[in-house]
C-alpha cells in the first residue's frame, strides 16, 4: 500500500535526523492527514531530563502549524527488536486528532511490524468529544 510506505519512509528520514545524544535511541514519525498531507517528526533529547519531545509530538506540532486538524494514520520508527509504540502521553496527543479506529503503525528499520487502532493502544480513553459534551 502506497500510503504505509510514504508513512514510513517520511518517519524513517526523520529518525535519521533524532537528537539523541543520551539515550542514542533515535525515534522518527509520521502522521497523514485526511488531506493526504505527511507530516514528519523525531525525538529531540535534552541533557535537562525529562525536558526532550517525542518524535510524535513533534509530527504533531507540525501538522497544528500547517493548519491541519485531524490524523487519519501514524507511522512510528524504532530501532531493536521490541516494538516502540508511542508513550501514553503521546497516544493522548494523538487522540486529540484522531478517531478510535485510526490506524498506528509500528515499524522497524526493514519497515511495518504491526498495526494498532489508537483504541487499542488507549482503550477508553477521554478527549475533545467528553469537553464539548459538558458545554
Amino acid at each position: 500500500m502506497a500510503v504505509i510506505e510514504d508513512l514510513f519512509a517520511a518517519a524513517r528520514a526523520a529518525q535519521e535526523n533524532a537528537y539523541a545524544p543520551y539515550s542514542r535511541f533515535r525515534v522518527g514519525a509520521a502522521v497523514l492527514t485526511p488531506s493526504g498531507r505527511i507530516f514528519p517528526g523525531c525525538n529531540v533529547e535534552n541533557a535537562a531530563y525529562p525536558q526532550g519531545s517525542c518524535a510524535e509530538a513533534g509530527a504533531i506540532a507540525a501538522m497544528a502549524l500547517a493548519g491541519e486538524r485531524a490524523i487519519a494514520a501514524v507511522m512510528v520508527v524504532g530501532d531493536g527488536d521490541a516494538l516502540v509504540t508511542p508513550c501514553g502521553g503521546c497516544r493522548q496527543r494523538i487522540r486529540e486528532f484522531a478517531a478510535p479506529g485510526t490506524p498506528i503503525h509500528i515499524a522497524g528499520p526493514e519497515g511495518p511490524r504491526r498495526s494498532f487502532t489508537l483504541d487499542e493502544l488507549l482503550p477508553a480513553s477521554f478527549g475533545p468529544d467528553h469537553l464539548a459534551a459538558g458545554a
